[in-house]
């Protein structure tokens, strides 16, 4: 008889994995399903430069079907629950799925409303809604004190708000306008980058730049009245402008589900990509609690392993595949300049010195997204 396979998600991980099966198997071994309760699919790193006027975010979404291989069957719904004992997914739209393998490609979503006064009155650039946003109050901005920086963690692509930083000195001195700014970056941890290796080149970067750096800082509150910003440990900082990451959670169907542990991340086995508990179900990307980077870079990887294990279990072999934890991205530093990061469990990241190489690396990589990562093309 022949299986089902149900991938909750589109996004990076979800078409990447849902392709490379049907690549991989013939039309009579599986059925081959991709629940996405928008159908579209959105480059999310592209919305760093959104901000500055240099991207569009109807640049950034396509919808999923374009994407997705013609033997994969794409359904427009939201899922309310994974009953794991019946292997069936319940939806809101088409009833109940049943599945043979399943796999999480669910995300993490920002929660800004989980600090007092992060929402009415920081911004962010993770939505195409909160980017826009922050470019108008970027249009409007004339001088004064800004402070950038993480409110929370773990959070989606970790250099997005060290780059966002280095992006917008840059932008300043082109305006002309950063001897009328104070510069401030926040971290609530004991460095300005969760791996030790970047945190030793980037807090240099920031420092030549004249930000102030404020490590152990873990926001509390926000006083949109006063515009202070209050740490957990007692430090209060005035701003005129206020850009933070909010809060990460993983998606409300797998807390749902009895699927996440504390914070809606799934308990994922490192190497196999195995959900930890129930059988038959994968784990990718953002959703995973896995000790590594919750970006697009990382499910991109993650998709060969996911899917060619679930091909071996299939055809009643044993899942040999191995996930090594590789991640490999870029950090845009300012000044047409980037550098790359470029790591595993085992081997930190060596970033090189920000080369205009680098960040034309980077350029190439938004504009080859859509051809190359979804479809499977560039090799994992």
């Amino acid at each position: 008889m022949k299986k089902q396979v149900v991938i909750l998600g589109g996004g990076v991980g979800g078409t990447l994995v849902a392709n490379l099966l049907a690549k991989k198997l013939k039309a009579n071994e599986a059925d081959i399903i991709v629940i996405d309760r928008t159908g579209d699919h959105v480059y999310q790193p592209g919305f760093l430069y959104v901000p500055f006027g240099w991207e569009e975010p109807a640049n950034l979404a396509r919808p999923e079907e374009s994407l997705l291989y013609p033997r994969v069957k794409l359904i427009r719904d939201t899922v309310a629950v994974v009953d794991v004992k019946s292997r069936r997914v319940a939806t809101e739209k088409h009833g109940e799925i049943p599945y043979d393998f399943l796999v999480l490609a669910t995300g993490s979503h920002v929660h800004p409303e989980e600090v007092p006064g992060l929402a009415e009155a920081s911004h962010h650039f993770y939505t195409a809604k909160a980017a826009m946003e922050l470019r108008a109050a970027l249009e409007k901005f004339k001088g004064g004190r800004v402070v950038v920086g993480v409110a929370g963690v773990p959070y989606k692509c970790p250099p997005a708000p060290l780059e966002f930083a280095f992006m917008f000195d840059w932008v300043l001195r082109q305006k002309g306008i950063r001897q009328k700014t104070e510069l401030h970056y926040i971290s609530p941890l004991p460095r300005v980058f969760p791996i030790e290796s970047v945190a030793t080149v980037t807090a240099p970067m920031l420092e030549e730049r004249g930000y102030h750096i404020h490590t152990f800082f873990n926001v509390e509150s926000v006083d949109p009245g006063k515009k202070e910003l209050v740490s957990l440990e007692g430090e209060t900082i005035p701003f005129d402008l206020l850009v933070l990451v909010p809060p990460h959670k993983g998606a409300d169907v797998v807390t749902r589900s009895a699927l996440a542990e504390s914070g809606g991340w799934v308990p994922t086995d490192r190497h196999t990509l195995k959900v930890e508990g129930p059988d038959g179900i994968y784990a990718i990307g953002d959703a995973t609690n896995l000790p590594i980077s919750k970006s697009g870079a990382a499910a991109h990887f993650e998709g060969e392993i996911v899917a060619g294990n679930i091909v071996q279990e299939l055809r009643g072999e044993k899942p040999s595949h191995q996930y090594n934890g590789h991640v490999m991205c870029f950090l845009e530093s300012g000044n047409n300049r980037a550098t790359i990061l470029n790591f595993d469990y085992e081997h930190p990241p060596k970033p090189p010195a920000p080369s205009v190489l680098w960040h034309m690396g980077k350029l190439v990589m938004n504009k080859s997204y859509w051809y190359m990562v979804p479809k499977g093309r560039l090799p994992g």
